[in-house]
């Protein structure tokens, strides 16, 4: 089943069954959004349904949430949880200080939310991933839907004034209507080029009004898990300081393979 799976299928794969050696029995684990950490969600289950692990989930989005339950992870809400052992979650850049650009999936509030919630957070990507500044993603910003296009003015006016190339900021939408996240607000994407200071920039984001909340986790990711589409996997501590190798021989799980294809 393995041999239908894209190299980048594979390269988050093995970075999210590598990931969940993390977690260990009694834990409570927040659980990220996005195809790589439904890769996570769903190897998690297998331990929960095939080895017994007990685990309680915090999932970052009602999708997941979702996922969560039908391969058998206990989902409770952060509230109950009041704090998280360890946060497994996807990102859609990482930078050598394992600085992220997360929310191109719309969950990015409740992601940093449960994230910083956490003792340790560990982002499993695929090594296209990794880049020498952020920005050549999009950064998503979380508005709520009053005065959005006054936020949006306001932000295009302080990038005047910040290290970046582009300055393009777009209302993200779902067909012909803004999407809508979790939360009933809307995202604003930031076309960048390139972020000079992401700290200083996500400060100043987060005092716009109208903003709830960027996508920019500065200091939040303690441990990356980088996958390849040939089994590899690299481990980098920010806070060890250490990188290690690892490598993954694909063990054919239909029932797993095959939900993820369907």
């Amino acid at each position: 089943m393995s041999g239908q799976l894209s190299p980048i299928d594979k390269a988050k794969f093995v970075a999210a069954k590598k990931a969940v050696d993390y977690v260990e029995d009694g834990m409570r684990v927040g659980l990220g959004t996005g195809s790589t950490a439904a890769w996570m969600v769903r190897c998690l289950g297998e331990l929960v349904r095939e080895d017994g692990l007990k685990i309680r989930g915090v999932p970052t989005s009602t999708r997941t949430a979702e996922l969560a339950r039908e391969v058998g992870i206990e989902v409770i809400s952060l509230d109950e949880a009041k704090w998280l052992d360890l946060t497994i979650d996807g990102a859609d850049e990482f930078d050598s200080e394992l600085n992220l650009i997360k929310g191109g999936g719309g969950a990015l509030l409740q992601e940093k939310i449960v994230a910083t919630a956490s003792d340790q957070m560990i982002v499993i990507a695929d090594a296209a991933k990794e880049v020498g500044h952020l920005g050549a993603f999009p950064l998503p910003v979380e508005v709520i839907p009053f005065g959005w296009q006054t936020s949006r003015a306001l932000i295009e006016e302080m990038l005047i004034s910040v290290d970046v190339l582009g300055r393009d900021v777009t209302l993200r939408m779902n067909g012909d209507h803004p999407y809508v996240t979790d939360e009933g607000n809307h995202i604003l994407d930031l076309h960048l080029g390139r972020i000079g200071n992401a700290r200083q920039l996500a400060l100043v984001l987060n005092q716009i009004p109208g903003v709830v909340e960027n996508g920019l986790f500065v200091d939040i990711c303690d441990v990356v898990v980088i996958g390849h589409g040939d089994g590899r996997i690299v481990l980098r501590d920010i806070n060890e300081g250490t990188v290690e190798q690892d490598r993954l021989d694909f063990v054919e799980s239909d029932n797993l393979f095959k939900d993820m294809m369907d």
